[in-house]
């Protein structure tokens, strides 16, 4: 985990406060925190927990990862991971499946990378290479469990050509 910067992080909320045109008393009833407390985090001089920050995020309207990696508790490609995932998930144009499909081949490419997933909350991966678990036909590059959609199991490409999606 990073070290923390509390001034920073004070001065990136003063001014997100400043555009989003509140006091800092509206912000604190709007985030639920004390008047006094809000002004100390805003001077740097203490440093919030993850719940304020989500709480104080929310207030103004911006993302709670943003002040989590200012404040060091979550590095930026960590930040980038999970709004690449966020955006995955809030998009109402494809189905579940679909979403977690995408999040299959997301993984297969960012362990392919050196990027190791820190939890894979789209099923289990074959512990032999990390890939997601295949049924062992040969795929479109013809070897053994493989598909050209970088380790996606078959099945789930062949369901996801039926009518799932309004724009085929």
């Amino acid at each position: 985990m990073a070290s923390l910067n509390v001034g920073n992080l004070g001065e990136y909320l003063r001014e997100q406060r400043r555009a989003a045109q509140l006091s800092l008393r509206q912000l604190a009833d709007a985030a639920g925190v004390s008047n006094p407390y809000l002004s100390q985090i805003e001077r740097g001089l203490r440093k919030p927990s993850a719940d304020v920050l989500q709480q104080v995020a929310k207030a103004l309207r911006i993302s709670a990862e943003t002040l989590y990696v200012r404040a060091g508790i979550l590095d930026e490609r960590e930040r980038e991971e999970l709004e690449t995932r966020a955006v995955i998930l809030a998009d109402p144009s494809i189905n579940e499946r679909q979403k977690n499909v995408l999040l299959q081949i997301y993984d297969s490419f960012r362990r392919e990378n050196g990027f190791v997933p820190e939890t894979d909350e789209t099923g289990g991966t074959d512990e032999t290479d990390g890939r997601p678990p295949v049924d062992g036909r040969p795929g479109a590059d013809g070897r053994p469990g493989t598909d050209d959609a970088v380790g996606a199991d078959p099945t789930l490409k062949a369901d996801a050509r039926k009518d799932d999606n309004p724009h085929s």
